[in-house]
């Protein structure tokens, strides 16, 4: 091994030889070594030992928050990813994944010792830390940003990654609980839908599974518990149901194997949600997969299963004819049987391999293979993201844009020739005529669904032939924003709109300074260009087109501009009876009614601020700003459905921040889903009292065998909100409660 020491910083532990042996941890690179041998007898295991002891020798002063030694993290990662059959080189990469992060070693070092190819894989994989990004929302962007554009030339980056979160999450119990928080979102948003972006059906569930235990720990235990509790009849039920199917295949000359399991409790969960359901009430709780040699032999078992019992109409799916983007392919199906619905998954195992492993199923390093045509399929739609990753550099709005892009692709449409395009889930047709070419969604007038009209919000379902009717000249409509679904419509219509609009507010700038001009009586014509951009650099604006902007929308007065230019006070003008901008500002936020003394605009003392009724941000959370022609400053809430149609033009948006907490009471609307039974509304008021919380008004309503309950709540700030919906979800029989935003 190299040269390991007993000199450690303070307060860290030195991993020597011995107690990396006592540890266990020469065990596990040994076992390490016996999977690489087995899977890949070829390869040179000799680099492999090379970079355990480099990393040995790194790490040897650093310790886990659990109190292992730090060595234990990426020798874990090299396990997963060994478990997935991958090559040498990037099990060299897991190893030494965090040297350059954790350690002095530049990466020059890396790829001196190790070699070119796996210091790109370290290099891919190593977060954003040292840019002196001070928002952690920025340093996340940023580290995404890197993984996926390094994922687009090498996708062993994004699989060393995952299997770094994988363990990570695996570990989360001994960090902060606002760290585990923060994490598990993080997961739950990003990697996870990664996974199954690239097929990885297996570490895509085991990180779901993990996140959703730490975000809704209450939710988690009832149906863990629920789950816990029926387990035994369960197991029994499908031992019975997959002794029944084995025996009829072989009866019938299939060669296939079958096995049977209680699905992810996530999985479980977001069905439940989304179709406002109970546990008991979700039709694939259960599953059985059948396995077998051939695609016609998948089809025969179909129907031998479909002859043993009845099947639910409108639950049968076929995914081999027409697989998942991620090229998922599985023939599915809903049956019952003793009055227990249970899913049936049926395919071949070539299919089973990669419905688990995705893209790691057969990526080959071989002799200067690359990847597969398959491969190239399921890493296509990370390179379309690079087009308009690559142009937002708003760390917000690259990671919603992200997340909805992310989105598990369900829904399959057709053109009237018969073409097949894969949208998400609630696509519109506006989605659907992006999708076909740009230009066709920016003259996209109306749309045929099936032959019949349809408004231009409908959503697209399995199936649908969808027409789209065009008009030259046209162009979109900044309300499509709000139901668009794709990053690709997104991103094409926000650069529409951003065009067209900053044309009129630099006209409108430019009017506005000319009129001033006037007033100062002076020509802007005969003011020098070198004065006017020194002016415009005076704003931190390189051309003087983008300080007229600026003033077109609003962000600065025109009479600012020509005191600037003139070398004159702006206040000269108001006279000796005139009163001061800010005593005028705060006039007219009296009369109008739309000042927030809650609310700072970091900077500015004279902008009128009021909080957008679309959200009615609390003190507590996270707001930012967005000027409006007329009205002075929108005040939103970041979580608001309207932010990322507003905030995308970055010369509108403004720092905004609370003040000092007042007295003050703000309405916020809850929606809380529930079992309905006698008592639940007294038990919701009782909690909203225990916290001295005021409710405006209260409305119920069914909802199938549920209670649909909306309540209009004054509260004091979030930390009181946060008791309220944490104490109702401990009501017997929640099914869901959040709060309501408009849009």
């Amino acid at each position: 091994m190299a040269n390991l020491n007993n000199s450690a910083s303070p307060g860290l532990v030195a991993v020597t030889r011995a107690s990396l042996a006592e540890r266990g941890l020469q065990g596990r690179f040994a076992a390490l070594l016996d999977v690489v041998s087995q899977n890949r007898p070829n390869e040179d295991v000799e680099i492999l030992r090379r970079a355990f002891e480099f990393a040995a020798e790194q790490h040897q002063s650093q310790t886990r928050e659990s109190g292992e030694p730090y060595l234990s993290h990426p020798l874990e990662v090299a396990h997963i990813l060994a478990d997935l059959r991958l090559d040498v080189t990037t099990l060299v990469a897991a190893l030494l994944h965090d040297v350059v992060e954790d350690t002095r070693i530049p990466l020059s070092e890396i790829a001196t010792r190790f070699g070119a190819e796996t210091s790109r894989l370290v290099e891919g994989v190593t977060k954003i830390s040292r840019l002196g990004l001070v928002s952690p929302e920025a340093r996340q962007a940023e580290s995404v940003r890197k993984m996926l554009l390094a994922m687009v030339t090498d996708v062993r980056v994004v699989l060393v990654k995952l299997a770094d979160r994988l363990h990570n999450m695996r570990t989360l119990g001994f960090l902060p609980p606002e760290k585990q928080e923060r994490i598990a979102r993080e997961t739950l948003d990003i990697y996870a839908p990664i996974a199954h972006r690239l097929g990885m059906g297996a570490i895509r569930g085991d990180l779901e599974d993990l996140a959703f235990s730490y975000l809704e720990p209450s939710a988690y235990a009832e149906l863990h518990n629920t789950v816990i509790a029926r387990r035994e009849e369960f197991e029994k039920f499908l031992a019975g149901v997959q002794a029944t199917i084995r025996q009829s295949l072989v009866d019938n000359g299939l060669p296939t194997a079958v096995d049977g399991r209680i699905k992810r409790l996530y999985s479980v969960h977001q069905k439940a949600q989304r179709q406002k359901r109970t546990v008991d009430q979700v039709y694939d709780l259960l599953a059985v997969r059948i396995v077998t040699d051939s695609v016609r032999n998948c089809y025969a078992a179909l129907g031998i299963v479909h002859q043993l019992w009845r099947p639910v109409p409108g639950r049968f799916k076929d995914y081999i004819a027409m697989p998942r983007p991620n090229l998922y392919q599985s023939l599915h199906t809903t049956v019952i049987h003793a009055g227990q619905s249970f899913e049936v998954q049926i395919r071949t195992e070539q299919m089973h391999r990669i419905a688990e492993q995705g893209v790691a199923a057969h990526w080959r390093y071989k002799d200067g293979a690359g990847a597969s045509g398959g491969d190239d399929q399921r890493v296509a739609w990370m390179r379309q993201l690079i087009d308009w990753a690559r142009e937002m550099r708003e760390p917000s709005e690259f990671l919603s844009t992200l997340k909805v892009d992310l989105y598990p692709e369900e829904v399959y449409t057709f053109t009237p020739k018969g073409k097949v395009l894969a949208l998400p889930r609630d696509a519109t047709p506006v989605d659907f005529a992006y999708t076909i070419h740009t230009e066709v969604g920016h003259q996209c007038v109306g749309a045929k669904v099936n032959g019949q009209i349809v408004p231009l919000r409908h959503p697209l379902a399995n199936g649908d032939v969808v027409e789209i009717l065009t008009q030259k000249g046209h162009g979109p409509s900044r309300d499509w924003l709000s139901f668009v679904r794709t990053s690709h419509a997104r991103t094409k219509i926000r650069q529409w709109i951003n065009l067209h609009e900053r044309q009129e507010a630099t006209e409108m700038g430019r009017k506005l300074v000319e009129r001033e001009a006037r007033q100062f009586g002076v020509s802007l014509k005969k003011i020098p260009d070198e004065d006017l951009l020194r002016v415009a650099g005076e704003y931190g604006r390189a051309k003087l087109e983008d300080l007229y902007a600026d003033v077109g929308y609003g962000q600065y007065s025109a009479r600012q501009v020509l005191a600037k230019l003139t070398g004159r006070d702006a206040e000269e003008k108001t006279g000796e009876a005139g009163e001061k901008p800010a005593r005028i500002v705060s006039t007219v936020k009296r009369m109008l009614g739309i000042g927030d003394a809650a609310i700072l605009v970091r900077g500015h003392d004279d902008l009128m601020v009021y909080r957008a009724k679309c959200c009615n941000p609390i003190p507590g959370d996270a707001i930012v700003g967005y000027i409006t022609r007329g009205r002075g400053v929108a005040v939103h809430n970041t979580a608001c459905p309207n932010v990322q149609n507003l905030l995308y033009q970055t010369e509108r948006r403004i720092a905004v921040e609370w003040s000092e907490a007042g007295h003050e009471t703000y309405p916020i609307t809850l929606l809380l889903l529930a079992k309905d039974r006698p008592g639940l509304l007294a038990d919701m008021t009782k909690v909203i009292s225990s916290v001295e919380a005021n409710i405006r008004s209260l409305e119920s309503r069914p909802d199938h065998l549920n209670a649909r309950i909306e309540a209009v709540v004054e509260i004091t700030d979030r930390t009181q909100l946060e008791r309220i919906l944490k104490n109702i979800k401990r009501i017997s029989g929640v099914l869901a409660v959040e709060r309501v935003y408009r849009v």
